[in-house]
């Protein structure tokens, strides 16, 4: 159960980052344009992702164990850079741009899917980041652990277009997203602590072997 709640939490942690296909569910949930086909193919994919990246570290499962300190060397300063960007937003403000309602179906399908399958972070997220954390779970933790994150997606994605005129009011508010931003600094640098704890045991077990 409790990584269950770490998917989640890791989850909901990195979707919570604003960014160009956020801001898309959001425009196209004001204008009530194919609301649940657009959530419907980001949620999807997103646990697409997920499951991909965590089990594909399964797959590997026995890899050395001076590859997995140098992975875990590799997504400490990813993460670290992570924060650091997350620290320069702070002050940012985001804004809905005004788009015209779109009545192809075919032309929205394809965009949504350039806006989940075209951005590198939701590899970097889904893939990298999450597949690396749970490299060593057992099998019936990783499948808890990507139910938890999915179920973030799924529970994001869906609110982020069905209740957009909300979240569009808080996303003017430079407080809503310095709050948001602070979170996801506070969770990412405990991640960074355990991951670095994590890599220190192992650089001991490798020094005694």
């Amino acid at each position: 159960m409790e990584n269950l709640v770490l998917g989640f939490l890791t989850g909901g942690s990195l979707i919570l980052a604003i960014g160009p296909q956020n801001l898309f569910v959001i425009e196209q949930g004001l204008r009530r344009n194919f609301v649940f086909t657009i959530t419907t193919i980001c949620a999807a994919s997103d646990i697409l992702l997920i499951f991909f990246g965590i089990f594909i570290y399964h797959i590997f499962d026995s890899i050395p164990l001076k590859v997995e300190i140098i992975l875990n060397f590799i997504l400490i300063v990813f993460l670290i850079n992570y924060i650091k960007g997350k620290i320069g937003n702070l002050k940012e403000k985001y804004k809905i741009k005004k788009i015209e309602r779109s009545q192809n179906f075919k032309d929205i399908i394809l965009k949504t899917l350039g806006f989940t399958y075209l951005n590198p972070h939701v590899y970097s997220d889904t893939v990298f980041i999450l597949g690396n954390l749970s490299k060593n779970f057992v099998l019936q933790e990783k499948f808890y652990f990507a139910f938890g994150a999915s179920f973030a997606s799924i529970i994001f994605f869906y609110s982020l277009g069905f209740m957009s005129s909300a979240f569009a009011n808080f996303i003017k508010k430079r407080n809503t997203w310095k709050y948001i931003n602070s979170f996801i600094i506070f969770f990412m640098s405990i991640l960074v602590v355990y991951i670095t704890y994590d890599t220190f045991i192992h650089i001991l077990i490798a020094i005694r072997a």
